[in-house]
């Protein structure tokens, strides 16, 4: 097969000559030159004749043919007798495209581990036991719905009714989540939801109280839409600082109350009515990520943020956020939006600004799932096989590790918290992890590092897609890695 070099001659485009009294040859040279320097003309591809380009840059071709020449000579071009001028496949060494300054370095390598880390291999978090989700009946509803022809056309932005109820039975029975399904928004994930609520309640300049280390991708949000981000310090086995929050005067506080990701952590009934009424009081907006509260293995999940506002009758400030991604699988990209009914018509309007409708057949077909009982019986199904995990990576931690290695987080979840005060540097674990496929990722890429107040070294695991039995030897290569410089 030809490569894409000789299949697309160069387009001159939007090639223009500098704007200076030097001479046009000279001129044109430093503009081609500049095209070749950064990248925009592929190696190897082939140039305009010197006819056209003097025809499309109203040039003589003289100079033209000139400024080409001088680029052979310089190592940019290469001349072919009877074919043409190519962009040279190697360049001259001095021009080579070269890396930008780097950042601190402890922040760099933690950008590098987002950029390489493999999305589904041991020990990546946030990624559910993908071989035991249920496909052939899952793709027995979508079959279904995957014919009709009354859903191939534009469906309304709030999502479908149906998924809506089922989801409104769903929340009520299993977290306690009051509303009904005229409050509910389908998004196309958690991120979504995250999005369209900032986006409804913030005005410019707002501040917002966010977990400290707490879920990345929140705190790009709040950096895309330049909001002001305001760490609430999350510390080992206690959570953050309830005292902190009521001290604050920011919009939103966005928390993970069930199993607060990553420290693992979690709030009591008593922390959260005070949450509740610090926001009433001040008209101030909680918005309750309940991430993970599928999955508790030491005790009874708490009644949700949301379900507790409103049976006191003071949930107008709560704004609830779920999805399905550890539920069933993270490609499925749908999660929902539940909020006070004032705020109903505004989220709407900026979902249609965004991205419109959600798929209409893969709601239906959600719809079918939660309604027929197969999304129940997977998610006890999978809450039994993860708490197995969860006590497998106990024991292979404390067997691999024994007391130089601290696992913080709560039995829940499909993760753990470590944390490690003398030893090697948890970038640098991560970094040694990765050449072996292993995702150990550590703790600082939760963290604003304009915030850090942490002393000590921590990582997180997650072992929902990593088969049970494969735990053990893989904890011990951390280990290994983890050692190597002692032994």
């Amino acid at each position: 097969m030809k490569d894409r070099a000789t299949l697309q001659p160069i387009d001159s485009g939007d090639l223009v000559l500098f704007v200076d009294k030097s001479p046009k040859q000279e001129n044109l040279f430093h503009a081609i030159r500049e095209k070749i320097v950064k990248q925009l003309w592929h190696k190897g591809g082939k140039l305009p004749s010197t006819r056209k380009l003097a025809e499309e840059l109203n040039l003589g071709r003289n100079t033209v043919t000139a400024a080409y020449e001088q680029l052979v000579a310089e190592g940019y071009l290469e001349s072919r007798t009877g074919s043409g001028f190519y962009v040279a496949v190697e360049l001259p060494d001095h021009y080579l495209p070269t890396s930008k300054p780097t950042k601190h370095k402890e922040q760099t390598q933690t950008v590098q581990i987002q950029k390489v880390e493999p999305n589904n291999t041991a020990f990546a978090p946030g990624v559910p036991d993908l071989q035991q989700f249920p496909i052939a009946k899952w793709n027995k509803h979508l079959q279904v719905h995957s014919t009709r022809h009354s859903l191939l056309g534009n469906k309304g932005t709030q999502g479908d009714a149906e998924l809506r109820l089922a989801l409104s039975d769903y929340l009520a029975t299993s977290r306690s989540v009051h509303c009904d399904a005229d409050r509910i928004i389908i998004t196309s994930g958690a991120q979504q939801a995250l999005m369209i609520t900032l986006m409804a309640v913030m005005e410019p300049n707002d501040s917002v109280l966010m977990e400290q280390p707490g879920y990345s991708k929140m705190r790009k949000i709040i950096e895309l839409l330049k909001y002001q981000f305001e760490p609430v310090h999350v510390n080992e086995y206690v959570g953050f600082d309830i005292e902190r929050i009521f001290k604050s005067k920011a919009r939103a506080l966005y928390i993970t109350p069930s199993n607060q990701y990553p420290m693992g952590t979690t709030l009591n009934t008593e922390q959260r009515l005070k949450l509740i009424e610090w926001a009433n009081q001040g008209n101030h907006w909680i918005i309750e990520d309940d991430y993970d509260s599928e999955f508790q293995f030491a005790h009874r999940p708490y009644t949700s943020l949301q379900g507790l506002s409103a049976e006191i009758h003071a949930d107008s400030r709560v704004i609830y956020v779920g999805s399905f991604s550890k539920t069933m699988f993270n490609s499925l990209r749908m999660g929902y939006l539940i909020v006070p009914q004032a705020l109903v018509d505004r989220c709407l309007a900026i979902k249609d600004a965004l991205t419109g409708d959600s798929p209409a057949h893969i709601q239906s077909a959600l719809a079918d799932f939660i309604k027929s009982g197969d999304f129940l019986r997977h998610i006890r199904k999978m809450r039994r096989l993860y708490k197995d995990k969860h006590q497998q990576m106990m024991s292979s931690i404390q067997k691999h590790f024994a007391k130089d290695v601290e696992i913080i987080s709560q039995a829940a979840g499909l993760h753990v918290t470590l944390k490690w005060v003398e030893g090697i540097d948890e970038v640098t674990l991560s970094l040694a992890a990765l050449n072996d496929g292993i995702v150990v990722r550590p703790l600082s890429y939760y963290e604003n590092p304009e915030f850090k107040q942490r002393e000590w070294q921590g990582a997180v695991l997650g072992f929902g897609n990593i088969s049970i039995d494969k735990i053990d030897e893989k904890i011990k290569r951390i280990a290994d890695l983890f050692y190597q410089d002692t032994k």
